[in-house]
């Protein structure tokens, strides 16, 4: 982050309205960035939706939430977690 005088890159009516709100404080301004959607330039999304089908399929068949946690490198809370809500998403879609 550089340092930057207002004055030397900002009109003066700029100046004076900023002077209003930080008169004499120094101030920093972002850089401007787009809004990301959460992985949105990655598949890490639908890698973890993909995953989480086949523990939801693998436990309806009668695998047990231990030997998936083991399997996946998961909790067991988190694969119970991931089963409830697998069963939420297939309700949602009858």
């Amino acid at each position: 982050m550089d340092y930057v005088r207002a004055a030397d890159i900002l009109p003066q009516d700029l100046i004076e309205e900023l002077q209003q709100y930080v008169d004499g404080a120094i101030l920093y301004i972002p850089k401007k960035e787009e809004k990301k959607v959460c992985g949105g330039r990655t598949t890490m999304k639908a890698e973890l939706a993909g995953r989480n089908a086949r523990i939801y399929a693998e436990f309806s068949k009668g695998k047990s939430i231990h030997v998936l946690a083991n399997e996946y490198f998961l909790a067991e809370k988190s694969i119970q977690r991931i089963i409830r809500q697998e069963k939420m998403i297939r309700k949602n879609h009858e």
